[in-house]
């Protein structure tokens, strides 16, 4: 019995640093931790890393140095995101759920996505802007991008936030290729491998995909209906002393809630002094009926960075997000913009300024805000009728956050779901701690098919 125990245990160790050279914590050429501090580590006795390592060292996974150590053999292997972290169930992996909605059908109905149906889009106001664009003089249809990108797009996104009572030059705007783009270049700016980011828990799934592929360490920090629970916010800025935290403005993915202007205050409050910058995603600004509290108007662009994109509102297709920060830090995420990706397109830009200043633009947001609370108001009752009841109930937007009936798994629905054409999204898909298993982000704009309720009801029926 005391061999299989020890045998396991190596297995245990060996396995640990397969994994840290698969996710490129240790690349070729580098040194492994001695024997006797990975030992401390993984808390076994320094006889089984030793003998875990010479069992790498006979497959030819590491050298033996003598004197000096353990070394990484070989090149460096492809980055394989599933192998980084925690492994999880496909059916709350957030690359996995993000390929199941974009890759979907059209027949396929998909109240799990995050974002409006093609026809909700302004689908009119954006063939009015390509007509614009084929009209235009041939730079803007050939040349690149400024580094900063579209100078008339910058001048109207600075009006915009000034509007909002967040002081901003076009100097202080960078164009991206979309809010995605935006936070990968300010996880590049930022963050070295081992840094701490803070995360809400519940959070929008992609931002865990994407700090997979930064190597950083992520924190969740519960989120209420008001923000982020402060206490645990404080702890953990104590305890981990993050460098970034990633959080929505406005309306939260993905339980609808909004920031109080107290937890706002607050919350700059608790990160004085401390090293943490705030990236605050506003994607989801032009879907707000009342403005909700901003920490980048409270801050300044001093400690806050905003970031967002057109995707929710004018098209998916054309790829154009911003960054506003401060000049000194702008500064050194247009060099990084420019090593990466040289320029943006300006074509994505120009489309985007014409679609804007639209005069039906205006009448756009007014008419989508208004089919937004009517879906709003009809989903909920039906979602109630099956026993699933929403744990926020959020001023605007497009997403409830939902609990189901005692005793059922959210995986598992969405498994069976998916099995007749419909596609969710389950709770721990947006938990770090994985303590939503029994929650589901229904959008409500993608629910106006009555089959979704009808599956939903078969579903929970079949399984009660």
């Amino acid at each position: 019995m005391a061999t299989n125990k020890l045998t396991g245990r190596i297995g245990q160790v060996m396995a640990h640093v397969r994994t840290q050279i698969g996710n490129r914590t240790l690349v070729a050429g580098a040194r492994l931790p001695s024997v006797r501090a990975q030992a401390k580590h993984l808390q076994v006795s320094v006889s089984t890393v030793a003998e875990a390592y010479e069992r790498l060292v006979a497959e030819g996974v590491i050298l033996a140095k003598a004197g000096s150590g353990y070394y990484v053999l070989g090149s460096v292997a492809p980055l394989a995101l599933k192998q980084t972290g925690t492994a999880q169930e496909r059916a709350i992996d957030p690359l996995w759920i993000s390929r199941q909605a974009l890759e979907a059908e059209e027949q396929l109905l998909r109240p799990g996505c995050g974002w409006l149906p093609p026809n909700w889009l302004f689908e009119d106001g954006m063939r009015r802007a390509l007509r614009a664009v084929a009209r235009s003089d041939a730079a803007s249809l050939s040349e690149y991008a400024t580094p900063l990108g579209l100078p008339s797009l910058r001048a109207l996104l600075a009006r915009r936030l000034n509007s909002t009572g967040l002081e901003v030059t076009p100097e202080q705007i960078m164009l991206t290729e979309s809010g995605t783009h935006a936070i990968d270049l300010i996880c590049r700016f930022f963050l070295q491998t081992g840094d701490t980011v803070l995360v809400d828990d519940p959070c929008y799934f992609n931002f865990h995909a994407l700090l997979k592929a930064q190597r950083v360490k992520v924190v969740g920090v519960p989120y209420t209906e008001h923000g982020p629970d402060l206490q645990a916010f404080q702890a953990a800025l104590a305890e981990h002393k993050p460098r970034l935290y990633i959080t929505n403005s406005g309306i939260h993915n993905p339980t609808g809630a909004t920031l109080s202007p107290v937890a706002a205050h607050r919350l700059l409050k608790l990160i004085e002094g401390s090293d943490t910058v705030v990236v605050e995603d506003d994607i989801f600004a032009e879907f707000e009926l009342t403005p909700a509290a901003r920490l980048s108007v409270f801050d300044g662009l001093e400690r806050v960075i905003q970031i967002g994109s057109f995707s929710k509102t004018l098209s998916a297709s054309v790829r154009v997000g911003y960054v506003a920060a401060k000049p000194e830090w702008l500064e050194g995420l247009v060099d990084l913009k420019i090593a990466t990706s040289f320029s943006g397109g300006r074509m994505a830009q120009e489309l985007v300024w014409h679609a804007l200043t639209d005069s039906g633009y205006r009448k756009h947001l007014d008419a989508m805000r208004v089919r937004l609370a009517q879906a709003m108001q009809t989903v909920l009752p039906k979602l109630r009728a099956l026993g699933i009841e929403p744990l926020v109930l959020p001023q605007a937007g497009m997403f409830l956050w939902c609990r189901l009936p005692a005793g059922f798994d959210a995986a598992q629905v969405a498994q069976a779901c998916l099995q007749q054409g419909v596609v969710l999204a389950p709770g721990n898909a947006f938990s770090l701690s994985q303590q939503a298993a029994d929650c589901v982000r229904f959008n409500v704009a993608q629910c106006w098919d009555d089959k979704i309720f009808t599956v939903l009801a078969e579903v929970l029926g079949a399984s009660a």
